[in-house]
């Protein structure tokens, strides 16, 4: 599901307030997380952690739309004083509510699920010697061999692959460790896969959703629920999985390491996370 915005509703949103009314404008601010809000080794600068405590305070919707799922997502919520409000976790597959009074401190609002079968056994068919992980419908990390990442969020329980063939997922990981990012996005391409929304990451690495479930889709369920304006929308990310998000948004930044093609989605480009770039974009909104 894509948005697309005219150049002249993306030239609205500048910090300030309402020309007409006087009143302070309400942003609804989108965050990736990795490569956006933290480094790839996942530190976060205490610049970006202030800018983000600081359009929380002052009363703007922001939402952390992140590949992590849940449980590594909520680390970050905690880092920059996110305590009520939303997450967007598992490329738009899941959405979490936090509240500090709530038993667990957050619920699952939204969980999209589909039959990963067609697309893993597509997968496994030119990609042999992959490994392959899913986040199921409990979620649950199922993984094949020693298969481990932080973005899950979860210890990956040991899982024959046809296991996965009969789980219902949420997210599905590809990982291969003897092609290069390059080799692996032409394989992908190649294999034509039908019934599902998926992205390359920066190495060999391939997440898989649910049809028409990203990033933006989410967010714009979001958008309505919580009755923020199209045009205050704002998006900062840097990968492939950014891409629906950055041309959703009215104003949709790149990072500046970011590849061409989520360059060419976005209304601009900020910094780089090295140059703490998202702080420079959330300080222009107080």
């Amino acid at each position: 599901m894509t948005f697309w915005f005219t150049e002249e509703m993306r030239t609205t949103v500048v910090a300030g307030t309402d020309d007409q009314l006087g009143m302070p404008r309400r942003y609804f601010i989108a965050l990736d997380v990795d490569g956006t809000l933290v480094d790839h080794e996942g530190a976060m600068t205490d610049e970006v952690r202030s800018a983000a405590q600081a359009v929380i305070s002052a009363g703007h919707d922001v939402v952390v739309a992140t590949g992590r799922s849940s449980g590594a997502t909520l680390p970050v919520l905690e880092q920059i004083g996110l305590r009520r409000g939303y997450a967007v976790c598992s490329n738009g597959g899941v959405t979490l509510r936090v509240d500090p009074d709530l038993p667990n401190g957050f619920v699952v609002v939204d969980r999209v699920t589909f039959d990963p079968k067609p697309a893993l056994n597509a997968l496994r068919e030119r990609l042999p010697l992959a490994k392959y992980a899913l986040e199921d419908d409990q979620g649950r990390f199922l993984a094949t061999e020693s298969f481990q990442d932080a973005s899950f969020g979860a210890i990956a329980q040991s899982a024959s692959f046809e296991e996965l063939l009969g789980a219902n997922a949420v997210r599905v990981v590809v990982f291969s460790t003897d092609s290069t990012a390059e080799e692996f996005g032409t394989a992908v391409e190649a294999i034509g896969l039908h019934g599902v929304t998926y992205s390359v990451g920066w190495t060999a690495w391939l997440d898989i959703a649910a049809a028409g479930v990203t990033k933006a889709s989410a967010l714009e369920l979001l958008r309505r629920k919580l009755g923020g304006d199209p045009a205050l929308t704002v998006a900062v990310g840097d990968g492939r999985n950014d891409i629906e998000m950055l041309s959703w948004a009215a104003r949709g930044v790149a990072m500046g390491q970011a590849p061409p093609e989520v360059r060419a989605a976005a209304s601009e480009v900020t910094g780089s996370v090295d140059d703490d770039g998202a702080a420079k974009v959330l300080r222009s909104l107080i």
